[in-house]
């Protein structure tokens, strides 16, 4: 008697194609839009790996982000107690989450981000300028790929660059799926303890920045602010260092793509195909059902976990596949990709996406151009990949030029 498969999650990665996302799920999606899964505890849940389907679980009320509802999908009970206690706007629904998110929407306005590009532009260039002072080779992430976005998030929310360190020590703890439920408590902690000294310093010394204003506000408690904090920092810089770092090994590969990057104008479908194929969440959006839904066929029940798969989502056949030359596990910089879900979608979609879009613009265009001989100092296959983090990325990337 034949059994349905259970897809563990997260999976496993294929070193044989470290571009895509784990074959588990793409395994689970050649079955259908919605899949049974299990989670590290045992615990079952929904693998939706379809565009559409995905689309519905992030957009539809009736799936709830709120992640202090009892069994809501988490990968260990420790980061379960994490979120419960000081859970961030990302993890509420409306309308708490609606009044916080409100709070900063207005520093990630495209007008505002717009405004920043000459900032960005210049920290790129002198990212540029240390990498190439001694000649190469060098590592691309610890070089150019992390201090880039760090320097951004750091100017944007007031946070001294020079306590890089510990803060993005603690951002790899907290994402990383292997770590045990202590360092998660402890990495969290540092963050937030370290963010709520921060945010009383600035209520009296006040700059011009995220935390400051924030800090200001009689409606938010210093913990709050912290949380808040948090969130746009670890997800302000570990996102784009990796996607940056990402689409570098990638272009390497693929020096005839990496070309149409001296064309200005094919620069921000670029990125768009880029975060398409590239989508770094590997392990899903966790959501829980409200009420029983019919998606895809089949029958979710109210309670149940469900991850959203944005990977799988973003290589869906029938909407990607016509929309360039190459098969949708190909990059293609040509591609009309800007229906792509690496951003998430629905009220809850990534929050800081024009800044994000801003960087890897300005980042890729301006090291491809400067370094037209940019390659691996490495073969391929000795490069490490990050395949136990939250967010998919390089351990480093040895360049030269």
């Amino acid at each position: 008697m034949s059994t349905v498969p259970v897809t563990p999650i997260p999976a496993r990665h294929d070193t044989a194609c470290p571009f895509a996302p784990p074959p588990a799920y793409t395994e689970a999606a050649s079955t259908g839009p919605v899949s049974r899964a299990e989670l590290p505890d045992g615990s079952p849940c929904w693998l939706v790996t379809g565009y559409q389907e995905v689309r519905t679980v992030l957009s539809d009320r009736r799936f709830s982000a709120d992640a202090r509802r009892p069994a809501f999908p988490f990968l260990s009970e420790g980061r379960r107690a994490l979120v419960a206690a000081n859970p961030s706007f990302l993890r509420l629904d409306d309308p708490e989450h609606a009044r916080l998110r409100r709070m900063v929407t207005g520093e990630f306005l495209v007008k505002r981000v717009e405004e920043m590009r000459p900032d960005v532009q210049q920290i790129v260039d002198e990212a540029l300028d240390r990498m190439t002072a001694g000649g190469g080779p060098a590592d691309l992430v610890s070089a150019f790929a992390l201090p880039v976005p760090s320097l951004v998030i750091c100017l944007l929310l007031g946070v001294p660059y020079e306590d890089r360190e510990a803060f993005q020590e603690n951002s790899r703890l907290l994402l990383t799926t292997s770590a045990d439920d202590r360092d998660i408590t402890r990495a969290q902690g540092n963050l937030l303890d370290y963010l709520t000294r921060l945010a009383e310093r600035k209520r009296s010394e006040p700059g011009e920045d995220i935390v400051s204003r924030l800090a200001a506000r009689d409606d938010l408690t210093v913990r709050q602010v912290a949380s808040t904090g948090v969130l746009l920092l670890v997800a302000g810089h570990e996102t784009t260092a990796n996607m940056i770092a990402l689409s570098t090994a990638l272009l390497l590969r693929r020096p005839e793509q990496a070309a149409r990057l001296a064309d200005p104008a094919a620069v921000p479908g670029a990125v768009e195909e880029l975060l398409r194929l590239l989508t770094i969440v590997h392990t899903g959006v966790p959501r829980q059902a409200l009420e029983d839904v019919e998606l895809g066929g089949t029958l979710i029940r109210a309670g149940d976990g469900v991850m959203a798969m944005l990977s799988t989502a973003n290589r869906d056949d029938a909407l990607f596949g016509a929309e360039g030359r190459l098969g949708v596990d190909e990059v293609d910089l040509d591609r009309e990709a800007r229906r792509h879900l690496a951003f998430g979608f629905g009220v809850h979609q990534c929050l800081g996406q024009p800044l994000a879009r801003a960087e890897l613009q300005i980042a890729l265009a301006t090291l491809f151009r400067r370094l037209p001989g940019l390659r691996l100092a490495v073969p391929e296959e000795a490069l490490e990949f990050r395949t136990e983090a939250l967010i998919y990325g390089l351990r480093s990337l040895p360049v030269t030029w």
